[in-house]
């Protein structure tokens, strides 16, 4: 039977729709194009914030990964989004790669090279810059620290393996994993990446500290040097 009151769906006000969806159906049901709307709140005159967040949405492909990645001016070049609801989508977003973390907190244990890339790709997977990173792990195989070994530019950056083995020889540790993501996208070891990766597990060797994997992290796949036999 058709719904005539004033409770239907279809007399909602657009922008309040996925707010009513959401209360009534469950945030499951709602679309990424209503979960947006929701965070903006409101659209313009001209424009509903549903079909507002669909533009946005559209420019990156909907994808939300790139949706993450967007900085608050390039959001504010929207039509209709200003200053706060930037910084609300940023804020959701970086919410939700914060949630992706924990939940790899939560599996600290090390058991194969996709353990290693759940637990460092919401890290490092999407950034625009290179980061190198170093797990610390105790015998048994579980994370004792994670640290930021250095931070460089588009092309590079620079590893300091004395301090790399500083912290790993004051945290008891037995073995290290070390992971770099590749803004490029691609998955090939520069000779640069094959050189650190012997340099480190040489050193390692000499303090009985065992180099047990070597990641390069983009934002959907890596490359291990375990796997690929390179250690």
């Amino acid at each position: 039977m058709e719904e005539n009151n004033s409770f239907s769906i279809k007399n909602w006000n657009e922008d309040d729709r996925p707010r009513e969806k959401l209360l009534l159906k469950g945030r499951t049901a709602l679309s990424d194009t209503e979960l947006i709307a929701i965070l903006i709140g409101s659209g313009s005159r001209n424009e509903s914030a549903v079909s507002l967040s669909q533009r946005i949405l559209a420019s990156v492909s909907n994808n939300l990964s790139e949706l993450g990645r967007l900085s608050i001016p390039e959001l504010m070049e929207f039509k209709g989004i200003g200053e706060a609801k930037a910084i609300c989508i940023a804020a959701a977003m970086e919410l939700g790669r914060r949630r992706r973390t924990g939940e790899a907190l939560e599996r600290k244990k090390i058991t194969s090279s996709n353990s290693v890339f759940e637990y460092v790709q919401p890290i490092i997977g999407e950034l625009p810059h290179e980061e190198f990173w170093i797990l610390y792990l105790n015998n048994s195989n579980k994370i004792i620290k994670s640290a930021q070994l250095s931070k460089g530019g588009i092309t590079g950056t620079v590893v300091d393996v004395r301090l790399a083995f500083k912290d790993a020889l004051q945290l008891g540790a037995v073995g290290i994993i070390l992971a770099h993501n590749h803004p490029s996208g691609t998955l090939k070891p520069s000779q640069a990446d094959i050189q650190l990766t012997k340099k480190l597990k040489t050193a390692g060797d000499s303090l009985d500290i065992k180099v047990l994997d070597h990641l390069i992290i983009t934002e959907k796949a890596y490359f291990s040097f375990a796997d690929e036999n390179m250690l």
